[in-house]
C-alpha cells in the first residue's frame, strides 16, 4: 500500500505557522505556492505538506533551523530581518514602546536580545483585514 502525502488545508496551515486565515489565503494566490493536490477536504483545497513547509521557508517566513543565540544583541534592521517586519513597522513599534526599553544601549546604539523580540514577536496581535 502506498502512503498518501500529509494534506493541509488552509485552515490548517493557518494554524501551524500560527497566521491569520487571511494571510493563507493572500499566499496562496503567490506564483511561489504550491499547486493544490486533485482532492478536495468538502470545499477546501488540500495542500501537500511537505511543499508548503518548503514554500513558507522560502518566501513566507523566517527559517526557524537557524534561529540563533537567545543572548544575541540585534539592532532594529536586523529584528526586522529576523522578524520578516517591514523596516518602517519595526521603528514605529519601537517608538510607540511595544518592545520595551533596549537590553543594551552602548554608544548610541539601542540593541535588543533575541530573545526578548521572540517574546515581544509571540505577543504581538496578528493582522487583521
Amino acid at each position: 500500500m502506498v502512503a498518501q502525502p500529509k494534506a493541509l488545508i488552509a485552515a490548517e496551515i493557518a494554524e501551524k505557522y500560527g497566521r491569520s486565515l487571511v494571510t493563507v489565503r493572500r499566499w496562496m494566490t503567490s506564483d511561489a505556492w504550491p499547486a493544490p493536490l486533485p482532492q478536495k477536504r468538502g470545499r477546501w483545497l488540500e495542500f501537500d505538506a511537505d511543499a508548503v513547509e518548503q514554500a513558507y521557508r522560502e518566501n513566507f517566513g523566517r527559517d526557524t533551523t537557524t534561529v540563533g543565540d537567545p543572548d544575541e544583541l540585534l539592532t532594529p534592521a536586523q529584528i526586522s530581518e529576523y522578524t520578516g517586519l517591514a523596516p518602517g513597522t519595526v521603528r514605529a513599534d519601537i517608538s510607540r514602546g511595544r518592545f520595551g526599553d533596549p537590553d543594551d544601549d552602548a554608544h548610541g546604539v539601542r540593541r535588543w536580545k533575541r530573545s526578548t523580540v521572540d517574546a515581544k514577536m509571540a505577543e504581538r496581535r496578528p493582522r487583521r483585514r
